[in-house]
């Protein structure tokens, strides 16, 4: 199994966006010392919790600062973009960084009403045919021409470039069929709602159809992470996300708090509850518990890789949580 990152650069309570991408470099860093096979940033708009709002750029800046690990989109939110705009990206990454460059894409806005209007200039948002506007996207990488008219005409330059790896997320298995049917990878949020399932992984394995992007299904699964030397640390470190995870089920996104202020903050029997029910997306244990339940888990659903996010208050913590990860499963 291997064993990768997702980082989304949260804005922690008392920083700033600027340090949130400076730690991001410093995890790409040590994550490629410790062996971790790829980093991917997430794409968030319109709120000042996570400053990940342009990977492909910080992808860029991350390669010229590592040399081994891949790197790229987890994912890009085509709904925003053209085909022949992410292409070129894409392909000048690629171009730039030969077989270290991953292009994920996914169907989520990334954001909520108000930044989905925003990325649209007030205009009706591009919601549907995503698929179509994917294998449009597909074909351009690959230095082919689609059947638009508009496209005669305009190739996605750079060309003859080393292909980009392609990914396509998702949350709930619908996109399992596509990402078959189109020869991509299959990335499954598992943090997002708690819903794998082996039919999911199997749906995506029965119309998997070789690809130049993928020549065989390789399915990654990301999971929240909190973990530390001691059950009662990595609970301790825990509350924060636990917190934001309510504030989320509440439509407030809010910055995360500090362990400190976030065990000060008052909570209902209900809010236990809810934190209780929302472990099914938050691991949290020591790093020998957490690494046998990613085990366990790969061997029941079969997936290929664990992708982990973590996300602390302190940066030193949150490199702590890929350290120990790494001690047990690389």
């Amino acid at each position: 199994m291997r064993l990768s990152v997702l980082d989304q650069a949260p804005v922690t309570s008392g920083h700033t966006g600027e340090h949130a991408l400076e730690s991001a470099v410093e995890l790409a860093q040590v994550a490629e010392e410790l062996g971790y096979y790829r980093m991917w940033m997430t794409e968030h708009h319109g709120g000042m919790s996570f400053a990940s709002s342009a990977p492909e750029v910080i992808a860029a800046y991350l390669a010229a600062k590592t040399s081994k690990i891949r790197l790229g989109s987890g994912g890009i939110m085509m709904m925003h973009y053209s085909p022949l705009k992410m292409a070129e990206v894409f392909k000048t990454l690629s171009a730039l960084a030969p077989g270290r460059i991953d292009f994920g894409v996914g169907r989520a806005p990334g954001g909520d009403a108000n930044a989905i209007y925003a990325m649209s200039q007030g205009q009706k948002p591009m919601m549907d045919g995503l698929y179509e506007k994917l294998d449009t996207t597909l074909q351009l990488i690959k230095d082919e021409t689609p059947e638009e008219r508009w496209y005669k005409n305009t190739p996605a330059a750079p060309t003859g470039v080393t292909l980009p790896e392609a990914w396509l997320l998702g949350s709930s298995g619908n996109s399992a069929v596509q990402a078959g049917r189109m020869g991509l990878g299959y990335s499954f949020a598992q943090f997002f709602n708690g819903e794998l399932s082996a039919d999911t992984l199997d749906t995506y394995r029965h119309h998997f159809t070789p690809s130049d992007f993928m020549e065989k299904p390789d399915i990654s699964v990301t999971y929240l992470v909190t973990t530390a030397e001691t059950e009662e640390e990595a609970e301790y470190l825990a509350r924060p996300s636990d917190l934001s995870r309510l504030f989320l089920m509440r439509g407030q996104l809010r910055q995360l708090l500090s362990p400190e202020a976030a065990h000060e903050y008052p909570l209902t029997e209900v809010d236990k509850i809810h934190i209780a029910n929302n472990r099914a997306i938050h691991l949290v244990g020591t790093p020998k518990q957490i690494a046998e339940q990613l085990r366990d888990e790969s061997e029941r659903y079969g997936f290929d890789e664990a992708m982990i996010c973590s996300i602390q208050h302190k940066q030193e913590d949150r490199l702590n949580v890929y350290r120990l990860l790494a001690n047990e499963l690389l």
